[in-house]
């Protein structure tokens, strides 16, 4: 049996916490009841049937549900009757000593958010982005929370948004590592430069679809109230600075990659100089002695006293005139 995934269920009217603990059925009933406030249901990685459960309280749509549990969606607002299914992508950043020395730098999960006249479902996958903070921190302005179930869906992109700020924050002190590592030595690991450019497609792949919908939110529409949909423009304009220093990241580790493996190719080639070189150097004896290991009967200089002495006064002198021809020309 799967842990309960119930965080946190409660009531608000006028903006206040219900002191009352109530199972999301009773929250629903009760708010329904009395016509006033709204459920915020707080959820962390349900299974099927446990979503099922909540998804017939509440009336969700059985697409949006099967979405929510099995997750990997990319960020997307749909409207199904009088309920909008929300999918954020939260990304956390992975902290370590070097590039190096790590095989992941950021690390993403989901925030799916079932928003509707008079409850709020927040479905969390991954430990990126807490929403418990978040919930302590808007129970402390009644006002905003008086506001509605929409006020807890822009406090959530919010929060959302500054995480994916944060992150690329930290990824600056990991692109200026690769720029040391590629033109700062004369040997360069092109490893690191490939898992961080790996790194920055996922976090772009998590922070660019979500424009549109945060398009859809700022722009008039019948969800949201003129005071909430304000504070989506703040949201959108922190994902569009997101969003330029993302692909500022992604177009520079393109040129890092391709310096990288230039110099690899340079370097690669300064080797292969270096061992032509030597082979180069050890074929003139080899050649020489290989013609006088033949052994033929009529070969004079065997039988010549000083012969084996001028062999090898050859051999030096050949390997040091290619030694210098070499080195005159930066192979060695």
């Amino acid at each position: 049996m799967s842990a309960d995934p119930i965080v946190d269920c409660a009531v608000y009217v006028d903006g206040r916490r219900d002191p009352h603990s109530y199972t999301y059925a009773q929250a629903l009933a009760h708010v329904r009841d009395t016509g006033k406030g709204f459920v915020w249901l707080g959820v962390h990685s349900p299974d099927d049937k446990q979503m099922t459960d909540i998804a017939s309280v509440f009336g969700l749509h059985e697409l949006a549900v099967e979405d929510a549990v099995h997750a990997h969606q990319r960020p997307k607002l749909e409207a199904y009757a009088d309920t909008l299914f929300v999918v954020l992508r939260t990304v956390g950043y992975v902290a370590h000593d070097s590039l190096s020395s790590t095989a992941e730098v950021v690390s993403t999960g989901e925030i799916m958010l079932f928003v509707g006249t008079d409850y709020v479902i927040t479905v969390r996958h991954g430990d990126q982005t807490e929403l418990a903070t978040l919930r302590h921190r808007l129970e402390e302005h009644p006002t905003q929370l008086a506001l509605g179930p929409m006020v807890v869906l822009h406090a959530v992109a919010d929060r959302v948004v500054d995480a994916y700020l944060a992150v690329t924050e930290q990824l600056d002190t990991d692109i200026a590592e690769i720029e040391e590592n590629v033109f700062g030595g004369s040997q360069v690991n092109i490893d690191p430069v490939y898992l961080l450019k790996r790194e920055v497609i996922e976090f772009r792949r998590a922070v660019t679809p979500l424009a549109i919908p945060l398009k859809r939110l700022t722009a008039p529409n019948p969800w949201l109230p003129k005071e909430v949909r304000a504070y989506f423009r703040d949201v959108s304009d922190h994902l569009t600075t997101v969003n330029e220093r993302v692909l500022d990241y992604d177009s520079l580790l393109s040129s890092m990659l391709d310096a990288a493996t230039a110099k690899v190719g340079i370097q690669q080639n300064t080797d292969m100089r270096k061992i032509t070189a030597w082979a180069a150097m050890a074929a003139a004896p080899t050649m020489i002695a290989g013609i006088y290991g033949m052994n033929f009967d009529h070969m004079p200089e065997l039988h010549w006293r000083y012969g084996y002495f001028v062999v090898l006064a050859v051999m030096v002198m050949i390997c040091a005139l290619l030694w210098r021809t070499f080195r005159r020309h930066g192979w060695l």
